[in-house]
Parts: structure tokens; C-alpha cells; sequence
């Protein structure tokens, strides 16, 4: 599941500045989604790249009598280039039914919200309910069954009534929970175990803003099954092609990247965040081995060294296996003396290449290890999963590597 964070800022949490300055702390925090009236859109584009949700705030009115053009066809831009700008997506319920302005009719077929997201014009993607009572979630979920996302805001709130959208929803839509603080937003994606798709936070202070995007980030992330496996040959070999992974993240003392000769066991290889008398730490670098080797990627495929690029994402990785996704800055491949390194997981034996340096660290039962100083019998952190992969997916087929 992809969780998202958007943001509210629509005339309700006050004037354009105050908006404006709740917007760029999304931008610089990295929110997904941002919400706002109609009249914004062109405004907060303008700002940065951000996916934009609307109000429509009318559309009961622009539902009545669609204007036509001379050919007779219906005019559906018309609406749209009174306000300039298109957003992403258009959302019903603000002034309307689902925010309680208009009551709630006691069949939900006469519902003017409902009958706006059914419309196959795409009038609107979006529903915006707040949860005053029982029929208001039953209101919701009769919405999700329309719409591709279903914003609901707790009045007073308690989660039992994202637990039952979430128990009743399942994947119709994707189920936003409107939060004002960080808090609540680690409780909406965990609730259930599965949580909500995404939450909408209502707040001003930038470090809520940023602190919730966190959340969204620890939420997504998978935490590996590492274990330790025995090593039964450190060897010389040639000089090969070597590949550093230089990332635009700083990595932690712990944290490193997973590689291998095989896709099936990828070792453990430290960052080169240590301070050493005749190298600075770069703490940005992963020494990885050679160009032929995979590294796991934050989807849980892999690629080849080789392959990386700036841009590319790669997955980081602590000694306890929490993971999280790093962007490739530069990739720097240079001839080096290479060792070979063996060990044996679950009577299965893996192997790898990494360069002849004592800078290169990799993770033993004493901690940090130089390869240098590896030797047979000890105990290496690795990542083994019993599956072959062809173009970097896991694939069920018997595929022999050596």
C-alpha cells in the first residue's frame, strides 16, 4: 500500500498568506496531496510540484444545465476557465452534503454529492464527509463506492469510525482520515493493522507538517528478515570493475546497503561512515563491490550495480533490518583488487565481490567488520530469501548461480 499525506488549505484555516505559508511548509516537507478551493489551484502550481485536490464547491449548480457550444456538444470546460487552473482532482462536499451545510437526504439515490461523483464526466474524484453520527458514515461509505478518494473527518473524534470504513471499505477507494497533529496520523495508518490510505492534516506548524511525512515514510517502510550466515572462504581475486554508491541521503553509523553475487543472499555492506587516520567518512557512500553485483531496490526488486544511475532509488538498510529509500547522486566505478567472499545460510551457499580495503565494512557478530579483517567461521549479516529473479522481479523458477 502507497500511504499519502495531504494537505488542507482551503479559506476555512484562513487568508492566501497564512494558506501560502501552510503550503510551503508542505512543499519543503514533501506532502503528496495539497487541498484547496477552486480559485487556488493555478496559485499553489504556481508554488511547486504537488499533486492539487479541489473543492467544488458548485457543482450542484453546474449539474442543472451544462452550457453548449455552437455545435451543440456540451461545454464542460466553461466552469474550469472561470477559475484557470486544473487540478489533479475535483472533491465534493464542502458547503454541501457532505460537510453538513446541506442535510442529508433520507435516500442517498437523491443525493446532489453522489450524483456528482456517479457523473461519467469526471465532474469529481473525490468525496469530503465529515463523520457527525452513523448516517454520516453510512454516507461515506455509499461515497466510496464512487470515488477514487474518500476524505472523512472525525467530529469529537473516536477511531471506531475509521475502523469500521476501513472493516467495510476494503479497496473500493482510498480512504483519507483528516488529522490535525502527527499523532493522529501514526494512529490512522495503523488502525486495523492495514490503516488508512492516506490522512489529511489540518495544521499550521511547519514541524507537525514535516513530522507527519515521517510518519507517512515509517509507515511504508518493510523491515527485513536479516540473518546471520557463516563464512567459508575469504579469497584474493583480480582486479574488477568496483561500483560506489554515492546517495543525496546522509546514511547512519548502522545503516548500509544490500548486495550480492546472488540474488537470493545479498550481503550486508556498511556505509563508509566511519572516520578512519588516512580516509574522511562519507557518510553519503556505499562501497558496494562489482558492476555485476545486485542491490535491493525499495520495491523489493533488484538491479545491477552496473546499472545505477543519478536519480535512481536504492534501498537503505539497517543491522536490524528497518529499511528506507535513498536517491543515487553519482555512481563512481574504478578498477580495484577485489576479494571473493563466500558464507552458508540454511545449507545454501552465497557469495559476492568487494573491494580490498579496509575501509569496506561489513556486519559480524563483533559489529562492524572490516573485509580485510574477515576470516572463515565467522558469522556475517546477510539478506536470504529462497526465490529467483529475472529483470530484478522475483520469479518462480529454478535458476542456477555460481
Amino acid at each position: 500500500m502507497t500511504r499519502s499525506v495531504w494537505l488542507k488549505a482551503d479559506d476555512t484555516v484562513g487568508d492566501w498568506e497564512t494558506r501560502k505559508r501552510r503550503i510551503t511548509a508542505g512543499l519543503e516537507a514533501g506532502v503528496d496531496w495539497v487541498l484547496v478551493d477552486e480559485g487556488d489551484v493555478d496559485r499553489v502550481q504556481s508554488l511547486g510540484d504537488v499533486s492539487v485536490a479541489a473543492f467544488r464547491t458548485n457543482a450542484e449548480t453546474s449539474l442543472i444545465d451544462d452550457v453548449s457550444d455552437d455545435d451543440g456538444e456540451a461545454d464542460t470546460d466553461v466552469y474550469d476557465d472561470e477559475f484557470g487552473g486544473e487540478p489533479d482532482a475535483y472533491v465534493v462536499g464542502k458547503n454541501g452534503e457532505g460537510d453538513g451545510t446541506v442535510d442529508l437526504p433520507g435516500d442517498f439515490s437523491g443525493s446532489a454529492d453522489l450524483t456528482t461523483l456517479r457523473r461519467e464526466d469526471e465532474r469529481a474524484q473525490g468525496a469530503y464527509v465529515r463523520i457527525f453520527s452513523e448516517e454520516y458514515e453510512a454516507f461515506a461509505e455509499e461515497a466510496a463506492g464512487e470515488a477514487e478518494y474518500t476524505i472523512v473527518v472525525g467530529e469529537d473524534w473516536t477511531i471506531i469510525p475509521l475502523e469500521n470504513l476501513i472493516a467495510r471499505i476494503g479497496e473500493e477507494t482510498d480512504l483519507i482520515a483528516g488529522v490535525t497533529t502527527a499523532e493522529e496520523a501514526k494512529t490512522a495508518f495503523e488502525t486495523l493493522e492495514l490503516g488508512a490510505d492516506g490522512v489529511l492534516l489540518d495544521s499550521d506548524d511547519p514541524d507537525e507538517i514535516r513530522r507527519t511525512v515521517e510518519i507517512r515514510d515509517e509507515a511504508e517502510r518493510e523491515t527485513l528478515d536479516l540473518q546471520w550466515a557463516t563464512v567459508t572462504a575469504v579469497e584474493r581475486t583480480g582486479m574488477a570493475d568496483r561500483v560506489c554508491v554515492d546517495t543525496g541521503n546522509l546514511m547512519d553509523h548502522d545503516e548500509g546497503m544490500l548486495v550480492g553475487s546472488m540474488s537470493r543472499g545479498l550481503f550486508f555492506v556498511h556505509a563508509e561512515t566511519a572516520e578512519s587516520p588516512y580516509v574522511a567518512s562519507r557518510p553519503f557512500r556505499v562501497n558496494a563491490g562489482a558492476v555485476h553485483a545486485y542491490v535491493r531496490t525499495p520495491d523489493g526488486g533488484t538491479k545491477y550495480l552496473s546499472e545505477l544511475k543519478s536519480g535512481d532509488e536504492v534501498q537503505v538498510v539497517d543491522s536490524d533490518g528497518k529499511t528506507r529509500e535513498a536517491v543515487v547522486g553519482r555512481v563512481k566505478i574504478e578498477k580495484r583488487p577485489m576479494f571473493r567472499i563466500e558464507a552458508e545460510v540454511d545449507g545454501d551457499r552465497v557469495e559476492t565481490l568487494l573491494q580490498n580495503a579496509e575501509t569496506i565494512k561489513v556486519h559480524t557478530r563483533e559489529g562492524r567488520t572490516a573485509v580485510t579483517d574477515l576470516a572463515e567461521g565467522d558469522e556475517i549479516r546477510l539478506y536470504y530469501e529462497q526465490t529467483a529473479r529475472h529483470f530484478g522481479e522475483a520469479v518462480e523458477e529454478s535458476i542456477i548461480e555460481k
